[in-house]
């Protein structure tokens, strides 16, 4: 027995399989073996669900051979041996069957849990075009429901009305639906969803011809996610009858839109594809989308479903890993094409962003402090960029260095290096006897020479490049361009009413620190803004993340303080986005990055960091998180000025995505910590 901690049940995941075995036209008893062979593979797997494809008990394209009543006999008795041999199997098994009821042929998906028949689902719509003629043999579902089928020699549910609600997982409901039925305009599973299936499953006899299978794709993609819910997919395959067709053996499963599984078509071998469905994500994204749950509103009452009623007995105490890709970087895709895409996009809002400020405000001329880091270096970027775009001269940007009593050589070069090689106006202002006034004229013991290098001592310098910053922007008649990321926002890593936190215009507000680098890479690359920043950003890129504040040998470390950006970034993304429980969180960063080696892509690795961390860090640094994010931020965030909202990850304007009262406890966050071992 292991940690409930290390189950993903715990966390709210269902592990489900797509099975796409060898068939034999006409044969149920070789199908039926088929089915159980795999069927037990899933088991020892750990799946809790396995579907089958359509009529996969008798074969899909066997035509006339569906009017023998030898056949359909045979049909029935494989059944029960499939029922039999699922006494000593743990998974909800989906398999498809042609059925009779009341003097009907019905083409019917069956679910059986541990020698129970929990329901059988007849198939609604019956495609008669082309290549089909289903109503040739089949009997239409779409009037069938609150009856009950005998079959295996049990009675069980039978009609289109039917969910599948698990009684001790929260969340996971079941609908079942038959190929056609996804290929119309309003598919059974869409008020199925509505009404609280999480978990919709197809078993499909989808022939292969060119082109279809990316029209599938595309299909079950979006199905996923205009519900809301996980799309299971499983067409016929190998040994299906080519005498007119041919069968591609397409097996999916989707959630919410994204792809976790596929199994390769054309396959010599039977095929068991199986991942992780996250169906806490489900639940919390149905709630947070509110209009989900008004059309389910407009939809009350176009179907009554039964609730059949099951036992998943999913259990907590073992730990069968995680069938799931878990990308480190949640803001940044782990894909070069996709991450191209997403940075020109990024970019693009945040320069369109400031362009219409400026339009808006009339204003031509911009402000900006440049240190040399990564913020001020991205959002200097931006400037130039909407400058361009307005037709107005780079030298409209007034952009400063204000060194002070930490200043590096090599941040202070930096700065002036792209500064030049922008062309923009550029300009240094020590602001270091400014500060030491400061330190004078309230008594702090640093303007007498003692080395007190307090929080007082680090904010007169951020206070003082902030007051000229905005006296600046008075004289020259233009607006302050902040610089603060998203990250530093959700530590409160900034200073209250200086540049991090306070501006006329944020660009980079909505920016988490691990995507900022790639946009700075990504304006390096191809010498976007010409070949004189390309080595200058590269080091920028290079530079350790400090704010520079305290003298000494030994620089600040940012992230010695807040902890490592890669780890925040993906902490917030988890809390804020879904709304997840440290568990949940600690335990997706743990499955992403307790290998050094899984699923690294090195590209998207900050120069910085080592590339893995044990739970012990996780959960010190989930714990900096909670208690700086709940308790001691959010004021900072209350008072923010206007910025872009730039990813899907979301924002923490208080106008926008995250609203939250200043004075809250962090005593929930940081109580729920204890279900980390």
């Amino acid at each position: 027995m292991t940690h409930p901690f290390f189950s993903l049940h715990t966390h709210g995941f269902i592990r489900a399989a797509v099975a796409c075995p060898r068939v034999r036209v006409a044969d149920p008893v070789f199908n039926v073996a088929r089915m159980i062979e795999m069927a037990r593979e899933a088991d020892a797997k750990g799946a809790s669900l396995v579907l089958f494809p359509e009529l996969g008990i008798s074969a899909y394209a066997i035509d006339d051979l569906l009017q023998q009543e030898a056949l359909l006999a045979a049909v029935d008795g494989a059944l029960g041996e499939l029922v039999e041999a699922s006494r000593a199997l743990h998974p909800i098994l989906v398999a498809g069957a042609p059925l009779r009821h009341r003097g009907r042929l019905y083409n019917c998906a069956v679910a059986i849990l541990r020698g129970r028949v929990l329901a059988v689902t007849p198939k609604i719509y019956l495609p008669n075009y082309r290549e089909f003629y289903e109503k040739r043999h089949f009997a239409s579902g779409a009037s069938v429901a609150g009856e009950e089928i005998q079959v295996a020699e049990q009675f069980a549910p039978f009609g289109s009305d039917v969910l599948l609600e698990a009684s001790d997982f929260p969340g996971l409901a079941i609908h079942t639906e038959i190929c056609e039925d996804v290929w119309v305009p309003i598919p059974p599973s869409s008020r199925a969803a509505l009404a609280g299936a999480t978990l919709l499953l197809n078993l499909s006899a989808s022939n292969a011809i060119v082109g279809k299978s990316d029209y599938r794709q595309t299909l079950c993609a979006a199905h996923s996610a205009r519900c809301l819910a996980a799309y299971l997919y499983s067409a016929a395959g190998q040994g299906e009858s080519t005498t007119d067709l041919a069968w591609d053996g397409e097996a999916m499963i989707y959630e919410k839109g994204d792809l976790l599984a596929k199994a390769p078509r054309f396959s010599d071998e039977p095929q068991l594809v199986l991942a992780d469905v996250d169906i806490g994500r489900l639940v919390a994204e149905r709630a947070r989308q509110v209009t989900f749950g008004d059309c389910a509103d407009v939809e009350a009452g176009a179907v009554q479903y039964r609730r059949v009623e099951f036992e998943l007995n999913a259990r907590r105490d073992v730990d069968i890993g995680l069938m799931r890709e878990v990308p480190r970087f949640p803001f940044v895709p782990n894909d070069e094409a996709r991450l191209v895409e997403l940075c020109f996009e990024a970019f693009n809002i945040q320069a369109h962003g400031l362009e219409q400020r400026l339009r808006a405000s009339g204003m031509e001329k911009v402000v900006i402090g440049v240190s040399g880091g990564l913020d001020s270096t991205q959002a200097l970027l931006v400037a130039v960029t909407a400058m361009d775009a307005l037709g107005l001269p780079r030298a409209n940007v007034l952009a400063y260095t204000l060194p002070a009593f930490a200043t590096t050589d090599r941040t202070r070069s930096n700065a002036w290096a792209l500064m030049r090689a922008l062309d923009v106006s550029a300009k240094e202002i020590d602001v270091s006897a400014a500060c030491k006034q400061m330190l004078e004229d309230i008594g702090h013991p640093a303007a007498r020479g003692e080395a007190v290098y307090d929080v007082t001592y680090e904010n007169v310098q951020a206070g003082a490049r902030t007051s000229l910053l905005f006296r600046l922007a008075n004289l020259h008649n233009g607006i302050v361009i902040g610089t603060g990321d998203l990250s530093e926002l959700a530590l409160g890593w900034c200073t209250y009413g200086v540049g991090d936190q306070m501006s006329h215009y944020n660009v980079n507000a909505s920016v988490p620190k691990t995507l900022i680098q790639h946009l700075i890479r990504w304006c390096a690359r191809d010498a976007r803004f010409g070949s004189r920043t390309v080595s200058v950003l590269k080091d920028i890129l290079a530079t350790e993340i400090s704010p520079e504040l305290v003298p000494g040998d030994t620089a600040q470390r940012t992230e010695a303080f807040v902890g490592p950006y890669a780890l925040q970034d993906f902490n917030l993304f988890y809390t804020t986005r879904y709304g997840f429980a440290p568990a949940k969180v600690a335990f997706l960063a743990w499955h992403a990055w307790r290998d050094a080696q899984a699923g690294v892509w090195p590209s998207v690795i900050a120069a910085n960091d080592r590339g893995a961390y044990d739970l012990a860090e996780i959960k010190h640094w989930l714990a900096v998180f909670a208690r700086r994010f709940f308790a001691t931020s959010q004021f900072k965030r209350s008072a923010l000025p206007n910025g872009p909202k730039v990813s899907s990850g979301g924002s923490l304007s208080p106008r926008g995505d995250w609203r939250a009262p200043s004075d809250s406890s962090a005593e929930v966050w940081l109580k729920a910590l204890d279900d980390i071992p």
